[in-house]
């Protein structure tokens, strides 16, 4: 059974889309993904890190059937 992550409000669909692009893109270690969120979406570095780590906290659970 695995915990059910909590989604903050402000991630959008659209936050999560642009991560597995970068992902694939292999333009960055995502661990380094922060600064990328940042400058896209004009967070601030706290949300950009909440936006990334509900991102990794979730990838498989949203790429289950890949």
């Amino acid at each position: 059974m695995t915990d059910q992550v909590n989604r903050p409000d402000f991630v959008t669909d659209d936050h999560l889309e642009y991560l597995d692009a970068l992902r694939e893109s292999g333009a960055t270690n995502m661990f380094g993904a922060t600064p990328y969120v940042e400058s896209t979406f004009g967070m601030s570095r706290k949300e950009a890190m909440a936006v990334l780590m509900y991102w990794m906290n979730t990838f498989s659970e949203r790429h289950s059937d890949d």
